[in-house]
């Protein structure tokens, strides 16, 4: 399902280095979501909290391999 990309959604892919994402794209599987950023080519994974955001964990090169990863 596509959600609403007006939300928080944060790359934890390093401890200690967050940064904010601008999501395009939000593709929401069962408290699982892809993330298209604005400005990248890569989808990122990660897990949609109670609040609404997201915090992505994982970083593909295209959709289909995202798509294999969940």
């Amino acid at each position: 399902m596509a959600l609403d990309p007006d939300r928080v959604v944060t790359w934890v892919g390093r401890p200690g280095e967050d940064e904010r994402l601008h999501p395009e794209i939000i593709l929401g599987f069962h408290g699982l979501c892809l993330v298209k950023p604005v400005s990248d080519e890569d989808w990122y994974m990660g897990s949609l909290n109670d609040d609404g955001s997201v915090d992505c964990w994982s970083a593909y090169g295209d959709l289909y391999e995202a798509l294999r990863g969940l």
